[in-house]
């Protein structure tokens, strides 16, 4: 690693990127676009700026190389300036990238989408999976004329929007009387969702959730939920902005075989590029269209959602993964990489206290203290032995481009970052291994 090094702990310092990161901050809210991108997410002073990525490796501005997970928050499940995928965005480019009337991409792009999943009618594109998601909650309204929404309170993100921030401890700015429409179910659990639609019989107008995440859905769950919205008359959405692709080509309803009324799609669809997706039952996606005879639903209308390149990179994506069976190449590389990390953090006496859980595809780990509590002060220490190690990791979600060296250095540094958390727990206090404060949540009330 090209650092400088302190004298007392072999800890390494990044000070290009620590003096781009004050620059971030003066100019940028939070320092960064996304608040899971943010440098609280990261040791003190060592929350790396990147330079550029190819493949499954980033460079940052000092110098450093990483083997990196979680690409793009998920999204780059390719890995970085992706062949296929570029050269169907640079065709694009040359072809312009945005008109006053739609071009024969648009409906080129809905063609491969609705035949990559085909549980769905039709399809509306636009940049990113907030605006989707909102859009189906609108929709859901609009077509039950009930005001209330539940959500599945065991998922930690749906959208930018008052419905859903105004749960969280971020609620600053949100009325009270917003919130209250949001009500909220516990995943896996039928009679509790069915006592919630019970007590607001006729007032709710959609359940939303991600249909699987760090758990597999109970036998039955999903089909229960099913009957259930059909039985209470409201609108199931299934945010599939993680599973899609991930899980299935056509996502979770495609490999559970259950048929949400919404859906919504995003992160891998696009490789890095800017694309989601709401799509669904054509006679509730037409409320937005022209060809009926209800009340107008305004539901996507976005000046960009539509841009020529990123509707071409989500068909060179689907096109990709199709035909080179990505899927299945993500969930054997994350089989190797948990089996490998379980064994690396048993060998250290660690293995109750570093915890990889979730599918194979979109692997994430716990990092728990003495009394098997998650603790960020050990997640600070466990970030700091890997980035030290050249991994750059907030979770261990793979991409296709990474290869079995990846994984096994991966493992190497994992093993190496075990033999201090051990330490740490030995002596019941990781602090003299922080060199800072903790990383922090990103839900919450303070900064």
């Amino acid at each position: 690693m090209n650092t400088e090094e302190t004298a007392d702990t072999g800890e390494f310092l990044l000070p290009r990127s620590r003096q781009a990161n004050e620059r971030l901050h003066a100019l940028i809210p939070g320092g960064a676009h996304t608040y899971a991108k943010g440098d609280d997410q990261y040791p003190e002073n060592l929350a790396p700026v990147i330079s550029h990525g190819r493949g499954a490796h980033v460079w940052d501005i000092d110098g450093n190389r990483y083997i990196e997970y979680g690409s793009g928050l998920r999204s780059v499940s390719l890995g970085h300036a992706h062949p296929r995928v570029i050269e169907a965005v640079r065709r694009e480019l040359d072809r312009g990238s945005n008109f006053v009337r739609p071009s024969i991409v648009e409906v080129e792009a809905a063609e491969r989408f609705l035949a990559t999943v085909p549980t769905a009618e039709m399809v509306k594109f636009a940049k990113n999976g907030s605006d989707a998601t909102t859009a189906a909650v609108r929709l859901a309204r609009a077509a039950t004329g009930r005001p209330r929404v539940a959500l599945c309170a065991d998922h930690p993100f749906f959208s930018v929007d008052d419905w859903f921030i105004g749960t969280t401890p971020m609620s600053a700015g949100i009325p009270a009387a917003t919130t209250e429409l949001t009500v909220a179910f516990p995943y896996g659990d039928l009679a509790a969702t069915e006592e919630l639609l019970t007590r607001y019989q006729d007032e709710i107008a959609c359940l939303v959730l991600e249909p699987a995440t760090h758990t597999e859905p109970p036998p039955g769950y999903l089909a229960g939920l099913r009957e259930l919205a059909d039985r209470h008359g409201c609108v199931l959405i299934f945010d599939e902005m993680i599973t899609g692709l991930r899980w299935s080509e056509a996502g979770a309803q495609g490999l559970y075989g259950v048929v949400p009324d919404l859906s919504t799609f995003g992160k891998a669809l696009g490789n890095g590029f800017a694309v989601s997706a709401l799509a669904g039952r054509r006679d509730l996606m037409e409320r937005g269209g022209l060809r009926h005879s209800h009340d107008r639903v305004f539901l996507l209308s976005t000046t960009h959602g539509a841009e020529t390149h990123s509707l071409a990179a989500a068909m060179a994506v689907q096109t990709t993964y199709v035909e080179e069976g990505i899927t299945a190449q993500l969930h054997a590389l994350g089989r190797r990489l948990a089996a490998g990390v379980r064994e690396a953090a048993a060998a250290m006496g660690v293995g109750d206290h570093i915890v990889v859980r979730g599918r194979a595809s979109n692997l994430v780990f716990a990092t728990l203290d003495e009394n098997r509590q998650p603790s960020q002060q050990y997640r600070t220490l466990f970030l700091r032995r890997l980035l030290a190690g050249g991994v750059l990791a907030p979770s261990f979600v793979v991409s296709s481009a990474l290869d079995d060296a990846d994984i096994d250095r991966t493992i190497d540094v994992v093993a190496q970052a075990c033999a201090v958390y051990r330490k740490a727990l030995d002596a019941a206090d990781p602090t003299p291994w922080l060199a800072g404060r903790p990383v922090k949540l990103v839900f919450r009330r303070l900064a």
